[in-house]
Parts: C-alpha cells; sequence; structure tokens
C-alpha cells in the first residue's frame, strides 16, 4: 500500500475511535461523534491532510467540515472595513461556530452546514447542506485549534514560513492562470506572470503572514498532536504533545 505519511496519525485516530466504542457516554462527555481538528496556517496543507485522514480511515464513515463556512460574507466584511483581513479572527461568525460545534458534542442530528465556495471566494448566500451522522467529524481550518475544547484529536499542521509561502504563491499561479469566470482570481488573470506573483508575494507578507504569527501559530499550544512538513509538502514527523 502507498504510504501518504499521515499513517501515524491515521492509527492516533483509529485508537480514539477504538477507546470511544468501549468508554460509557458519561465517561467521553459527549454525545456526538469523535471530533479531530485540523489547524494551520494558509496553504499549508489542512484540506489535504483532512482528505488524507479520512482515506486512511476508510472503513469509518467520516465528515469534514471547513470553518470558512463560517467566515463572514465578503459584503459584511467590505462593510466593515475587513476584506483585507479575511481569514482573521474577527472574521468569522464565531458565535455560529461555536454554537454549531456544541451541538455536535451533543449528539444533535438534522445540522445544516453553510457552505464556502472557493470558486466565488465567499459563503453562498442561503445555502446550507446536511451534515450526516458519522462515527468521526473532521473540521479543518486556519482557526480550527481556536475551538479545541470541542476536540478529542487537536492537530496543528506546522511548517517553514519560507515554504509555505512558496506553496501559497504557487498555488495562487495555479489558480489565477485560467480562472473559471466568476473566479476570485479572475481578478488578477491580467496582469501577467511576475505581476501575479508578486501580487501573491504582497498577500501573503501584508495578510497571510501576519495572521500566521498573530493569530495561528500560537493555537499549537492547543494542538495534542503536531505535523511538521518538510519544504517538499512531505511529512517529516508526527508527536504528541503534552497538552
Amino acid at each position: 500500500m502507498k504510504t501518504t505519511g499521515y499513517e501515524p496519525l491515521a492509527r492516533i485516530v483509529e485508537v480514539a475511535l477504538e477507546e470511544r466504542e468501549t468508554r460509557p457516554t458519561e465517561a467521553l462527555g459527549s454525545r456526538g461523534p469523535l471530533i479531530v481538528g485540523i489547524g494551520g496556517g494558509v496553504a499549508v496543507g489542512k484540506s489535504t491532510a483532512a482528505e488524507k485522514l479520512v482515506g486512511l480511515v476508510g472503513s469509518t464513515p467520516a465528515e469534514v467540515v471547513t470553518t470558512d463556512a463560517y467566515l463572514l460574507p465578503n459584503a459584511v466584511l467590505e462593510e466593515r472595513g475587513m476584506l483585507g483581513e479575511k481569514g482573521f479572527p474577527h472574521s468569522y461568525d464565531t458565535e455560529a461556530l461555536d454554537s454549531f460545534l456544541l451541538a455536535v458534542r451533543d449528539g444533535a442530528t438534522g445540522l445544516m452546514v453553510p457552505v464556502y465556495d472557493h470558486i466565488s471566494y465567499d459563503v453562498l448566500a442561503d445555502i446550507r447542506k446536511p451534515l450526516r451522522s458519522t462515527p468521526l467529524l473532521i473540521v479543518e481550518g486556519v482557526n480550527a485549534l481556536r475551538f479545541a475544547q470541542y476536540f478529542d484529536v487537536a492537530v496543528y499542521l506546522h511548517a517553514d514560513e519560507v515554504a509555505m509561502e512558496d506553496w501559497y504563491v504557487a498555488r495562487f499561479m495555479r489558480l489565477s492562470d485560467e480562472p473559471p469566470p466568476g473566479s476570485f482570481y479572475e481578478n488578477f488573470r491580467g496582469l501577467g506572470t511576475d505581476g501575479r506573483e508578486g501580487m501573491a508575494r504582497a498577500i501573503w507578507q501584508s495578510v497571510n503572514l501576519v495572521n500566521l504569527r498573530e493569530y495561528i501559530a500560537p493555537t499549537r499550544a492547543n494542538a495534542t498532536v503536531v505535523v511538521e512538513k518538510a519544504a517538499d509538502h512531505s511529512v517529516a514527523n508526527i508527536y504528541v504533545t503534552d497538552t
């Protein structure tokens, strides 16, 4: 079987699932699924880690929710003068996300989740998707570990800042090369290669790096598991913390 580097993390989650099956609900302090939170900086690979984890625990049905779904709509952010701080803690509907996680922990069913569109780069108005009742829920996002009190396993993805900037720029260049109609990245298509790269690095330095240093990296203290990534995006190390 081809390895992904995330096998040790999958085993940690599998053990937690096995323990959950044998412990009474009262001892768990939750009637809902096992919740795994995955946090880390922009472009560090959170959604990929969630996807790999779902594949590695394939015999266990799982749902993935991104905290991006709880971002305030762009129109609201623009009205409040916060569009340039999108992804910062105050750009989220924290109360709604907190209520959602609490409901999941309490075993609520029939929950509906907002939908974030990565083409328009915005929350879709009045659109919700149903959350399936599964034994495992993965919550990923830059601010995920700010809600670590709800997680059974809290994972922080760490990488060198220079590598993360390069990954962000590569993603920006790819998405802005031939963006679909209506895409956020259409705004940068006419800049040319050098112009687009310059814009990407400016966004990283003025927004994403600031967010990382001031708000995201400090949540590493809430992690129960840290995944360290190498410059080629591979997993270099995974370890359990003392948290």
